[in-house]
């Protein structure tokens, strides 16, 4: 099948993009990556660099090599030195969340959401490099992940340790994402048999199917969360979840089809601006809009919905991805640098002032 928009992806990632990046987001002074560029394309100076988009540019050089971009597997074998060499606090405290510029820890907090991109980065590095040293480094972040986040007597993984706050699903989801990546990348079975794990988490607690929503938040033992913060729902993150459990049918041969339906079925109902085709930040439960703004990643998220919609059913995909992919092109993409995004519009489609690009967004 002919994708639209296929040809003008393609070339703005390899072409324009990835060069850009490797030119521009590379800190080649302190290792790793700049965390943010300003619109006019300039290192922004933020004071800190997050782990979760250091692992989050090392899936990107990785996989864009694999693409053909040659010079990737360089810049991402940077970004695995720093991230091994300055966030790693061993085995018994994992990778710290946030380090200065230079490299010195601000946050050593284990974060379970990255931990699942350094597995998930990891994963795609090996893929990319066959550097067997990458294996171990998987196998090493996911024995602290089992051995010190998994809730012991629980169901599941804390979100951070110390736990504060609401359970939530979403590092769930990337734990998921990543241990996909990892059987991907090495056919082992244990990285199989924690998603599968995980997806049982998914169907017995985080969604409801009569409601055919997916909770954010959740109390210790896993039931929604009391009131307003139970009831919200990201559409984004629905038709993630359906990329993902696609994924794992066809690898596992997992029954997620009612599943994968229904998270996409309530999410192109409730979470699509019928006239703009934005996809909304949040809704509640019984689909009424919480935010109506849009980030660029739920957007993108529905396209792949699509396609995982066309591989289970065989449904044509291609009105989703063009009304996407426009809007991606028309609202976020290349507003300021072609090389770079809005990060988020407002109701009314118009970009948010913001001071700086992100390198990698904060959640998805």
């Amino acid at each position: 099948m002919a994708l639209p928009y296929r040809d003008t992806i393609h070339n703005w990632m390899l072409n324009t993009t990835l060069p850009w990046w490797a030119e521009h987001g590379v800190d080649r002074e302190n290792g790793g990556y700049v965390e943010q560029v300003t619109p006019d394309g300039r290192d922004a100076q933020i004071a800190f660099k997050r782990t979760r988009v250091t692992a989050r540019q090392i899936y990107v050089f990785s996989h864009g090599h694999m693409l053909g971009f040659q010079p990737g597997l360089d810049l991402a074998r940077h970004g695995v030195d720093f991230l091994i060499n300055k966030t790693w606090n061993g085995s018994d405290k994992g990778f710290a969340r946030k380090l200065t510029r230079e490299g010195a820890q601000l946050d050593s907090t284990p974060d379970l959401y990255d931990h699942a991109f350094v597995l998930f980065a990891l994963s795609w590095y090996h893929r990319a490099s066959g550097d067997p040293a990458a294996r171990e480094w998987m196998h090493r972040t996911l024995d602290y992940i089992e051995s010190h986040l998994r809730v012991k007597g629980g169901e599941g993984f804390w979100h951070e340790l110390p736990p504060k706050g609401w359970r939530q699903q979403n590092p769930h989801m990337h734990l998921t994402e990543a241990c996909l990546a990892a059987f991907e990348a090495t056919g082992e079975a244990r990285f199989a048999d924690l998603a599968k794990e995980v997806v049982g988490v998914f169907t017995s607690r985080f969604f409801d199917t009569k409601s055919q929503t997916l909770a954010e938040f959740f109390t210790e033992d896993l039931a929604r969360a009391p009131g307003d913060d139970g009831r919200i729902i990201e559409p984004g993150h629905q038709l993630e979840w359906a990329w993902i459990l696609n994924s794992c049918r066809k690898h596992f041969g997992m029954d997620l089809a009612p599943q994968i339906r229904a998270l996409a079925s309530f999410a192109e109902t409730h979470g699509v601006d019928p006239a703009s085709k934005i996809t909304f930040n949040s809704v509640r439960d019984d689909g009424q809009p919480i935010d109506r703004a849009s980030r660029t990643w739920p957007n993108t998220e529905r396209i792949k919905a699509a396609i995982a919609l066309h591989e289970l059913d065989g449904v044509d995909p291609s009105a989703v991805i063009a009304s996407s992919a426009a809007l991606l092109f028309d609202r976020y993409l290349g507003r300021t640098l072609p090389a770079t995004w809005i990060d988020l519009v407002d109701a009314d489609g118009k970009p948010v002032p913001a001071a700086s690009v992100p390198d990698s967004d904060r959640t998805t």
